[in-house]
């Protein structure tokens, strides 16, 4: 799905996504993602809901966002508390939901002002 931005931005948007990509700002991505509106886009280790770890969600904890978004691939899935405990202790919301849907909320949270961190499994 091609998505379009209402107003230019020098931001790190979603373009597109569809079944195994996500397109940042035009280009295309078939891994894994960190995405943030004003840092560099970073693969993400886990390829796969199931290779999930607590050390991803640390290694997201000390970007210091103020919610995460967690795409989980094709269907909606949610990960074990004990594997975002970090992000719960600072206090970091943490919502789970499929790759399409993490990509539109990132789009909205981003151009609101929030802190935001996209973590994308292919979709």
């Amino acid at each position: 799905m091609k998505l379009h931005a209402q107003r230019p931005t020098a931001l790190n948007t979603v373009t597109a996504y569809g079944d195994g990509y996500v397109e940042i700002n035009a280009r295309r991505y078939e891994h894994a993602l960190l995405v943030q509106p004003e840092a560099p886009v970073e693969t993400w280790a886990p390829s796969r809901f199931e290779e999930l770890t607590a050390a991803h969600f640390e290694a997201i904890a000390a970007h210091e966002p103020e919610v995460v978004l967690l795409g989980t691939g094709p269907t909606q899935r949610f990960p074990h508390p004990r594997l975002t405990a970090a992000l719960a202790e600072r206090r970091i919301g943490v919502e789970a939901m499929n790759t399409g849907a993490a990509c539109r909320t990132y789009n909205i949270l981003m151009t609101e002002g929030r802190r935001v961190l996209a973590a994308l499994l292919p979709g």
